[in-house]
């Protein structure tokens, strides 16, 4: 039977700078410590880069990631969404804001975005307005989304998809390290996130409840997580044992963190695949300095297939990019080489492994059973 090829990303960061060049800007104003104008994102981007010819197409930014999805074909295609789609001017008090112009939606469909998750620490900038704005403009699409709602029961709810062989749930969980106030969590008729507050006992069994209502024979689950910091390889005991545990007690088959602005290394547990960290896929950060070391500017496609049977990890390949010019770009070799000995030396604890095949694609290895 044909496994379940998903495409999976880190955080598609579409506001601010991104929003700006895009065929219909937003007000550029923002609240920012040291930027005024979201314009000023692009022009210091410029400086670095070279100029960037805009309005540009709804397609542009994702640059050469389009042939990949195409050549991949993945059966679902799943973004973190950490923009709220928005012309809403209630800038919640925090630093940092990121909107996207409802009108510049057709940067999702040029990828063609099945589905987006909403819990994260900037669905909900531009106040509960801005949200409600958001959820509406998505379900209008026709976009499926996860973590987000107008109240609790549909911010917790799980998405759900027919897959070749049966079907996929997705639940999604925003927590405070990665930035979400606790006070963004949606209520009995207060819109919000679904806010995971603390990684405990309680926790685990609460969403293997929800793992468990209404789950179909031969139906995935799978759990994304907004956690932790965004700088820093380290992966805390704390992290691991709760993957550990969703996969143990919970029934989930791939746990599919984020918030990290880099790629984390990768742990493929009692078959199951567990991504700590994806890093950024787009973002408006060039001229940004301060963590050259981490290499941030490169970009992954997560591309894993899973036995439609039991969940299990068949493969995952991953594909890296470069951005540059708001674009993403095919990398050099010795980008792509960088990339894979970071993963391998970051996995060795994990019990994967990363190699290239061909200068345009890394595979994971793993060891058998753990």
């Amino acid at each position: 039977m044909t496994g379940v090829t998903l495409w999976l990303s880190g955080d598609v960061m579409t506001g601010r700078g991104i929003d700006q060049v895009l065929p219909h800007p937003g007000d550029p104003r923002i609240l920012e410590a040291y930027m005024t104008s979201a314009v000023d994102y692009v022009r210091l981007a410029e400086r670095v880069t070279g100029p960037i010819p805009h309005p540009v197409d709804f397609s542009y930014g994702w640059g050469d990631a389009l042939s990949w999805l195409d050549r991949q074909a993945p059966d679902l295609r799943l973004i973190n969404l950490e923009t709220a789609v928005t012309s809403s001017d209630d800038a919640e008090p925090k630093g940092i804001h990121y909107r996207m112009h409802p009108a510049n939606l057709p940067v999702l469909s040029a990828a063609g975005v099945d589905a987006c998750v909403l819990a994260n620490n900037h669905v909900l900038d531009w106040g509960r307005g801005g949200l409600f704005e958001t959820l509406a403009v998505l379900g209008e699409a026709g976009y499926v989304t996860a973590g987000a709602g107008l109240d609790r029961v549909q911010a917790r709810g799980p998405a759900r998809f027919e897959v070749p062989g049966g079907r996929l749930k997705l639940l999604a969980f925003g927590l405070p390290s990665s930035g979400v106030p606790l006070d963004w969590v949606a209520g009995d008729t207060r819109p919000g996130i679904n806010v995971l507050s603390e990684l405990s006992s309680e926790a685990v069994s609460a969403i293997a409840a929800d793992v468990a209502r209404g789950r179909e024979p031969r139906e995935l689950a799978m759990v994304s997580l907004h956690w932790g910091g965004n700088w820093g390889y380290a992966i805390s005991d704390e992290h691991r044992d709760f993957a550990h545990r969703l996969i143990d007690e919970a029934g989930v088959d791939l746990v599919w963190g984020h918030s990290s602005h880099h790629a984390l290394g990768i742990e493929v547990y009692r078959g199951r695949l567990i991504l700590y960290g994806c890093g950024d896929l787009i973002n408006d950060y060039e001229g940004i300095t301060g963590h050259e070391g981490f290499r941030d500017e490169l970009a992954l496609l997560y591309f894993p297939t899973l036995s439609p049977t039991d969940g299990r990890l068949e493969r995952l390949i991953m594909v890296p990019l470069q951005r540059r010019h708001f674009r993403l770009n095919r990398t050099s070799r010795e980008d792509a080489q960088w990339l894979c000995r970071r993963l391998s030396r970051e996995g060795r604890t994990l019990g994967t492994r990363v190699r290239q095949a061909g200068h345009d694609r890394l595979v994971l290895e793993w060891q058998g059973e753990r």
